[in-house]
């Protein structure tokens, strides 16, 4: 990205977040060091998710990425992200804002893996069982709630990502608005892959900024091999973690 459309990002990130990022009061000025992002890693061990096209549970997918996103972060100077449930012990969606809340996290992002409606699966034999797939869609998506009292700030938090992720190569999918029982996501920026959805609590109920991560499309048979490959893992981490370093150095006061 060049020098200009850095600077236009920035400008763009603070203007949608004036409430959370102002100084007001004289506080001082939050290093990216200062700030806390909570990672949660979606679903649990026993309420696994999507399953993917080689019978992989979603879960699995979650909290590998998860911990290579917090793993950046550090790395990018965010040292006080954490995980969520890492353990996957069943902490329902609200509950997981909750935490956020109580350890006063100041961004919260939540790692999730795609799936699609029913009626889209096909199957197909692998490893002696009949798996469930679809190959018609591939991408990430990403997610906000308007219904979140953080929600201008969680926007420009969803764009970051999705600027950071479209620069590292990667393509968001824009199946989840399509008009049909299940979807019908308003896609408020395609570019970025960027959609509202109020009715996911861990997002609702987070009082910071807050988005949902779509890794991509695990029921997708060549997107689930490359959402397993160690290489691409580690690229996309980068690119979530960069997205939100830059969110957070552009709002804080």
């Amino acid at each position: 990205m060049s020098r200009l459309a850095q600077a236009v990002l920035a400008l763009l990130l603070l203007s949608a977040v004036p409430a959370h990022g102002a100084s007001g009061g004289g506080r001082p000025e939050k290093s990216l060091a200062d700030t806390v992002v909570a990672v949660d890693v979606g679903h649990s061990l026993k309420r696994s998710g999507a399953t993917s096209a080689r019978g992989v549970p979603e879960y699995r997918f979650n909290l590998e990425l998860a911990r290579l996103v917090v793993a950046e972060l550090h790395a990018a100077g965010l040292v006080r992200a954490f995980l969520i449930d890492e353990a996957g012990t069943d902490v329902p969606p609200a509950g997981r804002a909750i935490l956020a809340n109580r350890k006063k996290a100041d961004v919260l992002v939540s790692i999730h893996h795609d799936s699609v409606q029913p009626h889209y699966l096909s199957v197909w034999p692998f490893e002696g069982r009949q798996r469930k797939y679809c190959d018609r869609f591939s991408g990430y998506s990403l997610f906000f709630s308007a219904k979140n009292p953080a929600s201008a700030a969680s926007i420009g938090l969803g764009k970051s990502i999705g600027e950071s992720l479209r620069s590292a190569g990667f393509t968001p999918t824009a199946h989840h608005a399509e008009p049909i029982p299940g979807e019908g996501r308003e896609l408020i920026d395609p570019e970025r892959g960027l959609y509202r959805y109020d009715g996911l609590a861990v997002l609702s109920r987070a009082t910071m900024p807050a988005v949902l991560v779509e890794a991509g499309v695990i029921v997708n048979r060549d997107e689930e091999t490359a959402l397993a490959d160690p290489t691409r893992r580690e690229r996309m981490a980068r690119a979530v973690a960069q997205g939100v370093a830059k969110y957070a150095a552009a709002v804080r006061p």
